[in-house]
């Protein structure tokens, strides 16, 4: 099976199978949106059959690749679907849209009310928890259960994207594009450092090649991201799964229990010997607990 056309030359060099086997399944389609006269190219995986559909969201300057071992044991079960974030991943960063929470989550509803149209179990992990807290609060009625995976959504976003001016918002793209800098991020989200391999930063690095990479990932900073929902949480109303890694060394674990106090319909789960992505290090146990909670 060829990779689709829209993907970077370099997808060829990727080597495990569970990457080959998601590259292979990206698909593209257009959009509409109340943010752009024109649709939106978007890319999401869909594999499998079966109610309530999972929807996938990927962490910050990342992709649907994210989900490489997580999807084929949801889609097993039911039908599942991983999409790039507006900004993220393969889609297109149109020049005229704005790159925030905002246009996230306008751009996440109109995806759902085009491919899904019914209340989806929406799993969150890293900087999409966050994201998947703003849209079950906006719309509730898309969302039946939140899975948050080592979730952000605590802590105030980063006031550093107010300085980011040229030459500076060059400088700190080329900063987090510099290989030695991703290997040190993905080693960091390990409990077993072994899962930072040569396949796993091609998966991590391959939308930058993109165009509109750089751009879209100022413009986002710029907005200020996600900052703390603490005051909100209380206001989710779907029973909601917090799973996290004992062993996360990017959010620690003092954010678990938080949640867990927080989300009034809620409860948490651990995974031992994991650290910050158990979607990727632990896929079999993440899928096991997202699935019982769904109760299959």
């Amino acid at each position: 099976m060829a990779f689709p056309e829209f993907l970077p030359a370099s997808v060829k060099d990727l080597s495990e199978e569970t990457s080959i086997a998601l590259a292979q399944a990206i698909d593209r389609c257009l959009i509409s949106t109340p943010l752009s006269d024109r649709a939106i190219a978007t890319t999401f995986v869909r594999r499998g059959t079966g109610d309530p559909a999972i929807l996938l969201l990927h962490g910050f300057d990342s992709s649907v690749l994210e989900f490489r071992r997580l999807l084929p044991k949801l889609a097993s079960k039911t039908e599942t679907i991983a999409v790039d974030l507006l900004g993220f991943g393969f889609g297109d960063r149109p020049d005229n849209i704005p790159f925030s929470p905002t246009a996230i989550k306008t751009h996440l509803y109109a995806v759902w009310q085009t491919l899904i149209s019914r209340p989806v179990v929406l799993v969150g992990a890293s900087m999409s928890g966050a994201a998947a807290i703003d849209f079950t609060l906006t719309y509730p009625e898309a969302v039946d259960k939140l899975v948050l995976l080592d979730s952000a959504g605590l802590s105030p976003g980063p006031a550093i994207g107010k300085f980011l001016f040229p030459p500076f918002d060059r400088l700190a793209t080329g900063f987090l594009r510099n290989p030695k800098v991703r290997q040190s991020i993905s080693e960091n989200a390990y409990f077993d450092k072994t899962f930072a391999s040569v396949d796993a930063r091609l998966c991590a690095a391959l939308h930058l090649e993109n165009p509109g990479w750089h751009r879209a990932l100022v413009a986002f900073t710029k907005s200020g991201g996600y900052g703390s929902f603490a005051e909100k949480l209380g206001k989710i109303g779907c029973p909601t799964l917090i799973v996290w890694g004992r062993d996360d060394r990017i959010l620690g674990t003092k954010p678990a229990a938080k949640f867990q106090q927080a989300i009034p319909n809620s409860r948490l789960v651990w995974i031992d010997r994991c650290g910050h992505v158990p979607h990727l290090e632990r896929p079999d146990i993440t899928a096991e607990r997202i699935l019982q909670f769904m109760g299959h």
